[in-house]
């Protein structure tokens, strides 16, 4: 193994207590996933290596977005009357006093997520930050509602792609790709694919109404 992969493997190591202890899927085993893959793509010159060389409009940041702010990274609580049917504490839990965990995997199914999808296939739907209600994600684009189901029944959560993102508001860390709200949301993370960049988000996150302007 050479020393590169050997660095990128490290850095991707799950700890698995915080998950113990809240009985929350670590997707950190996700991101250790990715890191493999990319790293044998730079050796064996895979498809993975050529998505990740091309061009993509993905806006990274620092460390400074997620700073502490009045609730956890974020400045207030999740709103109290989120869609889906997602759990408001476990909302407000991921959204703002976290950086690694996940949902757990399979959620959206859960609720009426799926049915609200199909009720108007293939008309892209907005998703609104949990906290602030600002608009984060727009899908499907590109490709059809069965298509947008059935990548993100395939991974566990919904799963976006670089035209669906509203870049306008979310970020990137560049050091861990993970997914954030400009305003401190944790929304995910960005888990590469042969396909290219592929946002694995929390529905809960994304679960928000829309921001009104009285």
């Amino acid at each position: 193994m050479s020393r590169a992969i050997f660095c990128l493997v490290m850095m991707a190591r799950p700890s698995s207590a915080w998950t113990a202890a809240n009985g929350m899927p670590n997707r950190r085993r996700f991101v250790v996933k990715g890191s493999l893959a990319t790293a044998a793509s730079i050796l064996t010159g895979s498809k993975v290596a050529f998505a990740a060389k091309t061009p993509s409009p993905v806006v990274f940041c620092d460390e400074s977005v997620m700073s502490k702010k009045a609730h956890g990274t974020t400045a207030a609580a999740v709103q109290p009357n989120l869609l889906f049917n997602v759990n408001h504490d476990e909302a407000d839990r991921i959204c703002s006093f976290n950086r690694h965990f996940a949902e757990p995997a399979g959620s959206f199914k859960r609720g009426p997520f799926v049915s609200i999808m199909n009720a108007t296939p293939d008309e892209p739907r907005t998703f609104y930050d949990s906290v602030t209600g600002l608009p984060l994600f727009k899908a499907p684009i590109g490709r059809t509602t069965s298509e947008f189901l059935s990548e993100s029944n395939k991974h566990g959560w919904p799963s976006f792609r670089d035209n669906e993102v509203i870049w306008e508001n979310v970020r990137v860390l560049k050091s861990s790709g993970e997914t954030v709200a400009l305003s401190g949301t944790h929304l995910g993370h960005n888990l590469p694919d042969f396909s290219g960049n592929r946002y694995c988000i929390n529905l809960c996150c994304i679960a928000g109404n829309p921001l009104t302007i009285s």
